[in-house]
């Protein structure tokens, strides 16, 4: 046992002190009574006990344990290997001393504790998996290591690894560990020789022309020779593949092909072969833009749409598709600058669409139309969905139109096949339909599985909120039983005097046989209507189809369970709302682009679907009701239109007026992006770090949103390193993502970069560089074998007990002493000049009487 300290230079307050108490008062401390000797040596104590406080006071135990730690790479890179590092692992282990204690752990890009730190001789588990093998983060596992176990013994750490570190960086950890009973040894791995190939490089034009030969190249790395199949697709659809015969080491290879298509096309390359190691690494993507005429999709719904034959077929192209074509990926929908639905359902559509086209529309400009119809707006189902977010109206009518008295019972299967998505889909859409609903309409709302369980009592609504909160509190169980949970809903509405009851049902799977028929005639009788909601492949449809058929509502057989809310929505609104105006008018025209095609006179038109303006939306055309007829505004880089009117009969004398192909063809140029486009430069800096630059380096604020292509924005991280130029951050899983930048003067650039696969599957040897300076800079070896780990660690271990709140605690304790002394009156006078006093003693006159006070009152 020694003391240390670990501040001694606060020990130097020592000196000032002595000579502070000597000067006053060691020249009277002889002379000084007890009392004043007592005082003054507590003040000298209480100043040294908190001088040696300062100095960081610690009394040292040495200990002769010792601790090593593993820290085993389960990386992807290290596929294959882990098993012989658990061998070499625990033979190291049935040879330790027993003053060594052992510990072993996992890391990828994460750490794991595999066996914590004990003296005890104990077996690996079994269950030696990593949850994320995607990067390998050596630094972090260093770190959380180091503060492992018991951090007052010397310790050494084991690293086992290939050494290519793909996050963060080991040798900066070095500097954060700090320090000096830490030894880190490293046993470099090398895999042994596997069949693998990897596409590591393809490139496109960023740019091309229609007609245009692109020039393709690709770089591929093998392990060894073979032969592979090389498919190139375009737009996820293959257009062409090659026999190649693969080289020990780097392939090049470079192909031609013309462009003869325009937009944002998105090319891929993939290896097919026998034997390969990794999957990961045999694909990569690149994005070139064909440059050509404007291209427009128009989707068309239960009906072709009319519209694509009124168009200037030379000056744009038009592709048109049904709703059911529509794709799924943002690459497929940015080939576009603009794209119009007419007439077509939100039960059609899917949530993932409505979200890519939202972030095409908002983030990259994409122009969007809407033309109405008995499918469309509130109708369609698009309440509160991305594509009503995106529309310069709302679906919901507010105001004027007399809107029928409703009763509403919603009847969903919460049993154990409806868990997970599904469930999740059918509360949100119970929800959303209850939200359309006014405090005077009636709702209830009865989950099922082998029996009825009322969710939402059948009353009138009386809070909105508290009704959501319930049904989204819905937890699946159980098996499916129909018919009771149907007969109770046609229960709780026979007898409500309401204009509209109806009741919708949603399943995915089947019940018992029941006497369904007598159930809904009975509940016609009383005006009671039923529509019914298929999903999946398990649900008994065919049987849905007749309750729905007999019930005189609408049977929704669903494939993507996104499509959900905008069926429940559609549902609710048909009932609750009278959309369709389908009295002739003459619309009112407001100065627009459009104004000038009504200058010889307005043609009467015939219906339109009721919605409401947003309050920042530009109405062109307006009903005599005040209702837009035609409506627009920009929704970020985009600008979105709604013409709530139809494309065929419901347009009326508008489909004979002179001006109704210009009409189209002048709505189709102003959903044409507007935005002027700079060429902004995205470069990769390194993994998942991308620099963006303004070549003029004029634009003081830019913004930069990155999506994938599911339509979901990616988070990410920017930062400014220099006028005009930004650096980003993300987190995104390897492939194609847009990334959409604009600047205050609303320029803007949208271009499409591959995210590789991670640096953990390309092909490369042990990084031993890094491993033999993790080592030397730690002072430890590059081992041969783990039983060389085992030897002693040149630190000694021990353990320091800080003794400076005992030093506080003590000058505390004789300062409260000494005020005690002097508090209470104790003589400290010293007797100065004894001898003097002695000599001479002072006598104390006799206290006067009080009748020798009066006496000599009277004589004055």
């Amino acid at each position: 046992m020694e003391l240390r300290l670990d501040e001694p230079l606060f020990l130097w307050l020592l000196v000032p002190a002595l000579i502070y108490f000597a000067y006053s008062g060691f020249r009277n401390f002889k002379l000084g009574s007890f009392f004043f000797r007592l005082v003054f040596v507590l003040r000298m104590a209480a100043v040294a006990a908190l001088i040696f406080a300062l100095a960081m006071p610690s009394i040292y135990r040495p200990a002769e344990h010792q601790q090593i730690i593993y820290l085993m790479d389960h990386s992807a890179s290290m596929e294959g290997a882990q098993t012989a590092i658990a061998e070499s692992i625990e033979a190291a282990m049935a040879e330790k001393k027993d003053t060594q204690h052992i510990g072993v752990y996992t890391f990828a890009e994460d750490f794991q504790t595999l066996l914590p730190v004990s003296p005890e001789q104990r077996a690996l588990p079994l269950d030696q998996s990593t949850g994320m093998a995607d990067h390998t983060n050596i630094a972090q596992a260093l770190e959380l290591a180091a503060h492992s176990g018991d951090t007052d013994l010397a310790t050494r750490l084991v690293l086992i690894s290939d050494g290519n570190e793909t996050k963060a960086s080991a040798l900066e950890s070095l500097n954060r560990l700090q320090s000096d009973r830490i030894q880190i040894d490293v046993l470099p791995i090398q895999q042994a020789s596997s069949q693998d190939a990897a596409i590591t490089a393809f490139e496109t034009p960023a740019k091309a022309f229609i007609g245009e030969s692109q020039a393709f190249s690709l770089n591929i790395q093998s392990d060894g020779e073979r032969e592979a199949e090389l498919v190139l697709s375009k737009n996820d659809e293959e257009f062409d593949r090659h026999r190649i015969q693969l080289v020990d080491g780097e392939n090049l290879f470079a192909y031609r092909y013309p462009a003869n298509e325009e937009g944002l096309l998105k090319y891929e390359a993939r290896l097919e072969m026998g034997e390969d190691r990794y999957l990961e690494n045999n694909s990569l993507v690149s994005v070139t833009e064909v440059e050509g005429k404007p291209e427009l999709l128009v989707v068309s719904g239960s009906t072709p749409s009319p519209i694509p034959g009124l168009l200037d077929r030379e000056n744009i192209r038009t592709s048109t598709i049904d709703s059911n074509e529509l794709p799924t990926s943002l690459s497929s929908i940015l080939q576009y600058d603009g794209i119009i639905f007419d007439n077509v359902s939100g039960t059609s559509v899917g949530g993932q669409q409505m979200e890519v086209i939202e972030q095409a529309v908002k983030q990259f400009g994409v122009g969007f139309m809407m033309i109405g119809g008995d499918q469309s707006y509130g109708l369609g189902g698009y309440f509160k969905s991305p594509i009503e977010r995106l529309l310069p109206v709302e679906m919901e009518v507010k105001g004027k139109h007399e809107l029928p008295s409703l009763g509403l019972v919603i009847v969903m299967d919460r049993s154990g096949s409806m868990a997970g998505v599904k469930m999740e889909l059918a509360k949100e859409a119970a929800a959303r339909s209850v939200e359309l609903l006014r405090k005077d309409d009636t709702v209830g709302v009865i989950a099922f599985d082998d029996q009825p369980w009322q969710i939402v009592d059948t009353e009138k609504l009386a809070d909105p909120k508290e009704a959501a909160d319930k049904i989204l509190s819905v937890t699946p169980g159980g098996g499916t039983e129909i018919y009771r949970s149907l007969s109770e809903a046609y229960g709780q509405l026979e007898g409500l005097e309401l204009q509209r009851k109806h009741i919708i049902l949603l399943t995915d799977g089947q019940s018992p046989p029941s006497d369904y028929t007598s159930l809904i005639e009975g509940g016609k009788e009383d005006n009671i209507t039923l529509s019914t909601v298929s999903i999946g492949q398990d649900a008994d449809s065919r049987l849905l189809e007749e309750l729905a058929a007999t019930g005189n509502g609408r049977f929704y057989e669903v494939a993507d369970a996104t499509t959900i809310p905008a069926i429940l929505s559609r549902e609710t609104i048909m009932m609750s709302r009278t959309y369709i105006v389908d009295e002739p008018f003459y619309p009112i025209v407001y100065d627009s682009p459009w104004s000038d095609l009504f200058s010889d006179g307005v043609p009467q038109m015939n219906a339109y679907i009721a919605t409401t303006a947003k309050p920042s939306a530009s109405v062109a055309l307006e009903s005599e009701e005040g209702d837009p007829v035609l409506a627009s505004w920009n929704y970020g880089l985009g600008k979105t239109i709604a013409y709530t009117s139809g494309s065929s009969a419901w347009s009326g004398d508008f489909q004979a007026w002179k001006n109704w192909p210009s009409f189209w063809n002048r709505s189709v140029s102003e959903l044409l992006p507007s935005f002027d486009e700079i060429p902004f430069t995205v470069a990769r800096k390194q993994q998942g770090v991308y620099t963006i630059e303004d070549p003029t380096r004029q634009s003081a604020i830019m913004e930069v949103a990155v999506i994938d292509e599911t339509g979901m924005e990616i988070p990410m991280q920017s930062e400014p390193v220099a006028p005009g130029k930004l650096e980003v951050k993300l987190d995104a899983d390897p492939g194609l993502v847009f990334f959409s930048i604009r600047n205050e003067d609303r320029e803007a650039y949208k271009t499409g970069l591959t995210i590789p696969y991670g640096e953990e599957y390309r092909l490369s040897g042990p990084n031993t560089a890094l491993l033999a300076s993790i080592a030397e800079r730690s002072g430890g070896r590059v081992l041969e074998s783990l039983e060389e780990s085992l030897r002693d660690i040149p630190y000694e271990s021990g353990t320091n007990q800080p003794i400076q709140h005992f030093l506080l605690l003590l000058a505390m304790l004789l300062f409260f002493a000494d005020i005690t002394i002097r508090r209470f009156g104790l003589r400290l006078i010293p007797s100065m000049k004894k001898t003097k006093a002695a000599a001479s003693p002072i006598q104390e006159a006799p206290p006067q009487t009080i009748e020798q006070l009066i006496k000599a009152k009277k004589r004055e």
